[in-house]
């Protein structure tokens, strides 16, 4: 492959990228049309952090023209080229980014990946987006020049154990002024990407919504833009249909489903600043990773900061979308981000917002809430540890099992059918329900027909070590030594003779203490 250029070099993907190449080689995925979505998403990135860095650099942006992306499909080469004229990448920039993935849960990430049926989405959520077009090309070339530099460079794979890098032959350096071409060399069975019509319709379903023009060039006419190329946060939601929704959320979390709640409004005040949530239908892939990392992008007046502002507390991390400041300075550093006033009254003002949002479904929609809760409710549960001003807020919404129905209950409906004389919200934690449910420390409280919340998830043994009470009533585990249940009366039955469980337990006990003495 690097014969004809003996300043070519080659190297060994990371081990966890090529067995990820050798998934997208012989994938049997049914939505090969997402790798026009993550290539776009990666050359929407690219521009995006150029216009971030001209802010204060701006002979970065030199001579080269606007910021676009182009969809080149040439049917005499069948291949099909994605260009942008964003920040590019120098040689180490190539090495570093599409030889290696350079985040924890790489391995469980391949592991389920090969298990999973729906693999080309976990591609997008996962961000490794690029190696997607392996799916649907035999060869792959990325020709690139990072804005502000004199070199361009050539990097070239087939998806084996390896890539090559070479300076790019000068026709090829000199069509690009700046930014970053892939050249995807298709398989037999992929040339209906080459159509005008179906790029289209990928482009509309999936990237519309991209801030920057995306133009089709084809060879029987000028470029022609495809794409809307508009902030949906921007516009007003009575101009926004529900699809428009459901695609920029599958943009932003790079997605299938479509979302279970969407909150979008502007703020208007001491801060103004527009606001698009999405709150997902099926669980993250990275949802319990070590990071712990929020999906937020920052927008000021439209130009894209960062997606690693903290703009979300940590339990609302699978929430995904976007907040576009209109009072932040353009050229504010990401290391300033993070001990910014206004950006800190920004996020407890859109958290509030989120939670009043959940607290509504769960209000109106009692079952749309059940399933967000079973995605999320033990994300929902370590804001009770780790958020004691909103703790009450997330008591409220939270959802458990217990010993008296077969559904979640909320706090609110424990406590409004508590018994006569009951004192306290009792619980107790354990691994599974079915292990719980044979406790015999519950026999006190069947005795009473007192129900008790049964906790099985992990954060449960923590946010329950603190001293809590929901509506005046504190909560009482039944594992820590006897319990006190108050005044609450023993269960009779309708002839006023004791439950049996309150025979087997309460008489027996007796009993047993006469015996010993």
């Amino acid at each position: 492959m690097s014969g004809t250029e003996p300043l070519a070099q080659s190297y060994a993907f990371q081990a966890e990228v090529s067995e990820l190449l050798q998934l997208m080689v012989r994938s049997v995925y049914s939505e090969t049309d997402i790798f026009v979505r993550e290539l776009i998403s990666n050359a929407s990135d690219a521009c995006d952090k150029l216009r971030y860095e001209a802010i204060s650099s701006p002979e970065l942006l030199g001579d080269a023209g606007q910021l676009l992306i182009q969809i080149k499909p040439d049917t005499a080469a069948n291949s099909l080229a994605i260009a942008d004229t964003g920040i590019g990448m120098d040689r180490q920039e190539l090495i570093d980014k599409l030889g290696t993935i350079a985040r924890s849960g790489t391995r469980a990430f391949i592991d389920r990946l090969r298990e999973a049926k729906e693999g080309a989405s976990l591609i997008g959520q996962f961000g490794v987006g690029f190696y997607s077009a392996f799916m649907v090309a035999d060869r792959i070339e990325v020709i690139s020049r990072r804005a502000g530099t004199r070199d361009a460079w050539i990097w070239r794979s087939s998806g084996g154990g390896g890539f090559d890098i070479a300076p790019a032959p000068a026709e090829r350096a000199a069509a690009i002024m700046r930014g970053t071409e892939v050249v995807l060399h298709l398989k037999e069975d992929a040339k209906r990407y080459l159509e005008k019509q179906e790029i289209e319709r990928i482009v509309r379903t999936y990237s519309d919504h991209i801030l920057f023009p995306i133009q089709l060039v084809t060879g029987d006419g000028a470029p022609r833009q495809i794409n809307e190329a508009s902030a949906l946060w921007q516009r007003a939601k009575s101009e926004i249909k529900p699809e428009e929704y459901k695609k920029a959320y599958q943009m932003l979390a790079g997605a299938f489903d479509a979302p279970a709640l969407t909150l979008h409004y502007k703020a208007e005040g001491r801060f103004s600043y527009a606001v698009l949530l999405f709150a997902p239908s099926s669980r993250p892939f990275d949802l319990f990773g070590p990071e712990r990392r929020g999906h937020i992008k920052l927008y000021v007046r439209r130009v894209y900061i960062t997606d690693e502002a903290e703009l979300l507390p940590p339990y609302l991390r699978f929430v995904r979308g976007v907040i576009d400041s209109e009072d932040l300075p353009l050229n504010i550093s990401r290391e300033m981000l993070q001990n910014n006033a206004q950006l800190a009254q920004i996020r407890k003002a859109v958290s509030g917002r989120v939670l009043t949002e959940l607290a509504s479904l769960a209000n109106n929609d009692a079952v749309a809430f059940a399933k967000l809760w079973e995605a999320f409710g033990a994300v929902l549960k370590e804001g009770i540890y780790e958020d004691p001003e909103r703790r009450e807020q997330l008591l409220s919404l939270s959802r458990f099992a217990t010993t008296k129905d077969a559904n979640l209950r909320s706090l609110q409906d424990y406590v409004a059918a508590m018994q006569p004389g009951q004192s306290a919200i009792y619980y107790l934690v354990g691994d599974s329900i079915d292990r719980l449910k044979s406790n015999p420390k519950l026999e006190a409280a069947r005795a009473r027909e007192i129900e008790v919340l049964l906790l099985t998830d992990a954060i449960d043994a923590f946010w329950t070590a603190s001293s809590l009470s929901f509506a005046g009533k504190p909560l009482q585990s039944l594992s820590q030594g006897d319990v006190d249940f108050g005044e609450s009366a023993l269960a009779k039955n309708a002839d006023g003779a004791l439950a049996p469980a309150a025979v087997d337990t309460e008489v027996t006990i007796a009993a047993i203490k006469g015996v010993l003495g």
